[in-house]
């Protein structure tokens, strides 16, 4: 209890809000987000065999439940079929299948990304997630030799938190690979 309160008694409830209502509107926001500020970036995070890998936040629209998937004769193998999120048809995407030659292992609960490219958006299975993440410049370091293969080619660079190595995932770039735009075997 303040002194203040303590001088003049207890409020009634209705001066109470009253007051709460007068320091709200004199509350004038601190300093942007940390994330706005210059040098620090943040993604969404996920695994996809042994590598963590983050994907830009703007370029993922929305993370949701492994959805049903209706298959597509004569589409690549990591081209799992096409799927109905709220009205719109998605190709869903097995990124691990796509990126190491491997599938995922599908179980129950499962999430995915729902991610923007240019020409339709395009769900992408992933083996975990981990939820939104933040990086600063101090950590960035070069492209770990780990993203080799396919990787190379999307992941284009690396940040190091603790004794974790995330590897960014070019989202815009995936979606403009010759590979990944023919999904047609």
């Amino acid at each position: 209890m303040s002194i203040a309160s303590v001088e003049s008694g207890p409020k009634q409830p209705f001066e109470q809000l009253l007051d709460y209502e007068r320091r709200s509107l004199a509350h004038r926001p601190g300093r942007p987000e940390l994330v706005e500020a210059a040098g620090h970036w943040r993604g969404v995070g996920f695994r996809i065999g042994r590598h963590r890998l983050v994907g830009a936040f703007d370029d993922i629209i929305e993370i949701i439940n492994l959805p049903a998937i209706t298959a597509v004769p004569g589409a690549q193998s990591w081209m799992l079929g096409l799927t109905n999120v709220r009205g719109g048809l998605y190709g869903v995407v097995d990124l691990k299948h796509f990126l190491e030659g491997e599938h995922s292992a599908v179980n129950e609960g499962q999430r995915c990304l729902l991610v923007r490219q240019p020409g339709g958006n395009v769900v992408l299975l992933v083996d975990e997630l981990y939820g939104q993440r933040f990086f600063n410049d101090s950590n960035a370091i070069e492209r770990p030799e780990s993203f080799d293969g396919r990787y190379a080619a999307v992941v284009t660079r690396a940040y190091r938190v603790g004794e974790q190595t995330w590897g960014v995932l070019d989202i815009p770039l995936l979606s403009r690979t010759p590979e990944f735009r023919q999904a047609a075997a």
